[in-house]
């Protein structure tokens, strides 16, 4: 079950929930089942990404779960209605998915970030879940992928055998990227979780727990990465507040009528 924020559909769901049905789809795509799944995890920046870029939009309301990232959606998506709602935070869903990986002997490819990260990441992983099976591992360039680069790493990902893929090129790179290559590789669960990659692997530092409880994690990713994330923070995320009321209005005059 899905609800609404500005537009894009948001998962009511949980990690445990997610853990689960990325499993069922593994099993289904073991039996034969060859359909692949993405996951995204849905933060303000991507649904004020969704509102300007309606191509944007389709790809997260068409994943198959999208899960809600930061505070303020989970606020948002409890004042409409989801009273329970939790967070489903990426880095953290990132390690919840690989200790049920690792329990269940699925197979795990990382693809993002650069080869020196994704080393790090592979070894503290690693570290944290032994038995973990990392199938492969692979850093794209900082630009486009040429269509023959683009048919290597399929091929590279299809014969890795891999049931789980996380990506991490940050949104809405990750997003797009997922959506594009559902087709090309059946019986795949891909799960965008951007800035886990950098967290997990020790190269940027994550907000302290009580910041991130109290929807404040913005404030210190910000401190962390200036001049890479002032307009996200500064200048798209104040504008979410007042459309959030306004569906909220919204919602509370046609519950009148």
């Amino acid at each position: 079950m899905k609800q609404q924020v500005l537009g894009v559909g948001i998962d009511i769901t949980s990690y445990d929930e997610v853990c689960s049905r990325c499993g069922a789809w593994i099993d289904l795509a073991r039996a034969g089942d060859r359909q692949a799944h993405y996951v995204c995890i849905t933060s303000v920046h991507g649904i004020m990404t969704a509102r300007r870029d309606p191509a944007f939009r389709e790809i997260l309301n068409a994943a198959d779960i999208a899960t809600p990232d930061g505070m303020p959606v989970v606020w948002a998506m409890r004042s409409l209605g989801s009273h329970g709602q939790g967070r489903v935070y990426g880095p953290t869903l990132m390690l919840s998915l690989s200790q049920f990986a690792e329990a269940r002997h699925y197979k795990v490819f990382l693809y993002g970030a650069s080869n020196g990260t994704l080393a790090k990441l592979a070894e503290n992983l690693l570290a944290r879940f032994p038995d973990l099976l990392i199938a492969g591992r692979y850093a794209p360039p900082y630009r486009p992928l040429t269509p023959k680069e683009d048919r290597d790493i399929v091929s590279k990902l299809r014969e890795s055998k891999a049931d789980i893929v996380f990506v991490g090129l940050s949104t809405p790179k990750q997003e797009a990227w997922m959506s594009a290559h559902k087709a090309g590789l059946p019986g795949v669960v891909m799960l965008g979780v951007g800035a886990a990659f950098d967290f997990h692997a020790g190269r940027v530092s994550q907000a302290p727990a009580w910041m991130q409880r109290n929807g404040l994690e913005w404030f210190y990713r910000l401190l962390m990465e200036p001049r890479r994330l002032w307009r996200r923070y500064l200048i798209e995320t104040p504008m979410f507040l007042p459309l959030w009321f306004l569906q909220l209005v919204r919602q509370e005059i046609h519950h009148a009528r």
